[in-house]
């Protein structure tokens, strides 16, 4: 049966919107007539009669119906009608990572510890349900408008110590390679640490722009994974705190042992810095993290040698993943519901719709880094620039819960606006937009909705001046 719009799944679920398609499912915007609310309804495609898709299907149901976490897509039902299995989830209104990174570039420390934070913590309930996701990438991270971020696709996730023989191929690793842990490119299984390392890759990525290794191809890429040490975040960020610079390198230890649990990293990316600190991230001094080998000269040296020698094992792994054409790019556009090894690939004209209940909560775990914009000797002349400045530094304050959401979203709309008529020449219409967003910030100083900073006041004013100066 062709789904449409209007169609009922198992009598109850009125299909209302395609959020997405890929080869093996869809995604849509739905409506429970039973609740009376939103949700998302991924549904496998007709003729899917691979045996592993339609195991994955029902263990991502399985497994996400476990995890009761504000950082976790929520699942509330699943099952077969007429013939096509079916997976009812919360809906998030939002986009992934992956379009949120595509859309705004590399993230400044306060967001990334936000996000990192969250997802650690999801991560972290999920471990200790004896859940591991297994592939955490930009494209699997969900960010509500709110700031929330919510893991979703536990499509090829597996409990601890089960074997995956039922979901696999003999050689067959799921996941994406660029975010591949060194033990499973070697053809270990799969632990908590392995999320753990994902997670840094995507920490790194969210910092630098770009993953913490790039290839022409699969085993080159899962070579670097095993034997290379990743440049430091710091190296190409000098602005960034040294302790998250330490900490994003743990996470990507080659060897499992020497990272930290995902709750160790959610209760330091977590913990808010003291009133009137001037350090970021305070807690990182003397961090509760799992004990690390000396390595820090040589990771700032070049690559060092892992104590796990790319064996046959990984050669096997590297064949597989070559015969499959595991994909090499960090992420595909935005999806829009749980996207990975079943979900569908996101549909273009809904690149910011995923999967989430808007009444989750949003304070789960808070940013420890108080951070905006470039200090005024870093400012750039270029309104282009300034204006982006200006979104991150908002979307911070937001995050921080100095910015009311409602007016951040107004904002965030603004900016936009001003940046399409900056790229149509229209200089007076971007004066009036960025007058019209200080006059907006005003008032909500005024009504306590937006508690601002130096560096975003002085952005500003230099923004203000700029515009004016364009005329």
């Amino acid at each position: 049966m062709r789904m449409v719009c209007g169609v009922l799944v198992a009598e109850r679920y009125r299909l209302d919107e395609p959020l997405g398609r890929g080869g093996m499912g869809e995604v849509w915007r739905a409506w429970d007539q039973v609740l009376g609310r939103p949700v998302a309804v991924k549904l496998l495609l007709p003729g899917v009669v691979d045996p592993s898709a339609t195991a994955r299907f029902r263990q991502e149901a399985q497994t996400a119906a476990r995890l009761s976490h504000p950082n976790v897509v929520a699942v509330y039902d699943f099952g077969e009608d007429q013939g096509r299995l079916y997976l009812v989830m919360e809906l998030v209104e939002g986009r992934t990572l992956a379009g949120h990174l595509a859309a705004y570039g590399p993230l400044d420390a306060g967001e990334t510890a936000a996000i990192g934070a969250q997802t650690a913590a999801g991560l972290a309930a999920a471990h200790r349900e004896g859940v591991v996701h297994r592939d955490v990438k930009p494209g699997n991270l969900l960010l509500t408008a709110d700031g929330v971020v919510k893991i979703a696709d536990f499509g090829i996730a597996r409990f601890a110590g089960e074997s995956t023989a039922a979901l696999t191929s003999a050689g067959l690793v799921l996941g994406t390679s660029i975010y591949l842990a060194p033990e499973r490119a070697q053809g270990h299984t799969a632990g908590p640490a392995s999320d753990v390392y994902a997670l840094g890759c995507v920490l790194y990525e969210l910092l630098t722009g770009h993953p913490p290794f790039r290839a022409d191809s699969a085993p080159a890429l899962l070579y670097q994974h095993v034997d290379s040490a990743p440049v430091p975040p710091a190296q190409l960020r000098p602005d960034l705190p040294a302790a998250l610079d330490d900490l994003v390198l743990q996470l990507l230890a080659k060897d499992p042992d020497q990272r930290p649990s995902a709750g160790q990293v959610a209760h330091v990316l977590g913990t808010t810095r003291a009133p009137g600190a001037t350090q970021l991230m305070p807690t990182l001094a003397q961090p509760p993290l799992a004990p690390r080998r000396t390595e820090r000269s040589s990771k700032r040296t070049g690559a060092r040698r892992s104590r796990l020698p790319m064996g046959a094992a990984a050669i096997v792994v590297v064949a597989a993943l070559v015969a499959l054409g595991l994909s090499l790019s960090p992420s595909g556009p935005p999806a829009a519901a749980s996207p990975g090894a079943t979900s569908p690939t996101p549909s273009p004209a809904r690149p910011s719709t995923a999967v989430s209940s808007p009444a989750a909560p949003s304070t789960a775990v808070s940013s420890p880094l108080h951070t905006a914009s470039p200090s005024p000797a870093r400012l750039s002349d270029n309104p282009a620039v300034l204006l982006s400045q200006l979104a991150r530094g908002l979307r911070a304050a937001a995050a921080r819960g100095d910015l009311a959401a409602n007016v951040a979203t107004e904002l965030q709309s603004k900016i936009s606006q001003a940046q399409a008529s900056l790229k149509q020449g229209k200089t007076n219409e971007v004066r009036d937009r960025v007058h019209d967003i200080n006059r907006q910030l005003a008032t909500a100083k005024q009504h306590h909705q937006f508690t601002s900073t130096p560096q975003l006041d002085q952005l500003l004013a230099h923004l203000v001046a700029r515009v004016g100066a364009t005329q």
